[in-house]
């Protein structure tokens, strides 16, 4: 289980150059407070492979529900030579868990 501020992975120092790139971000609103640091490290992590600001352009969705839209009008734009995809969902008693994740995976892929 991650605490607040923690990273679970090092980067290695050898990332592949993300120097000739343009990423698309598109990060859910809901559960901000884990979002944002999900966030946070995608930056960071493009940052350190050699990507600047002015390649990286970041989209916010309500919810991990609307990550696959989000994907897509990226995606549309045919700009982007990767995009990532930031949400969270925390599994409670009810079975809308299971929906949203099974309705961003099949949408996402």
């Amino acid at each position: 289980m991650s605490s607040s501020h923690q990273s679970l992975s090092q980067l290695p120092d050898n990332l592949p150059d993300a120097g000739p790139f343009r990423f698309g971000i598109v990060v859910a609103d809901w559960n901000s407070h884990i979002t944002g640091e999900l966030l946070q490290g995608a930056l960071d992590a493009l940052a350190k492979a050699g990507a600047n600001q002015s390649q990286v352009e970041t989209v916010h969705v309500p919810g991990s529900f609307e990550l696959s839209a989000g994907a897509t009008l990226l995606a549309k734009q045919e700009k982007y030579d990767a995009i990532i995809c930031l949400g969270c969902v925390i599994q409670g008693e009810t079975k809308h868990f299971d929906f949203i994740c099974q309705a961003v995976a099949n949408g996402l892929t």
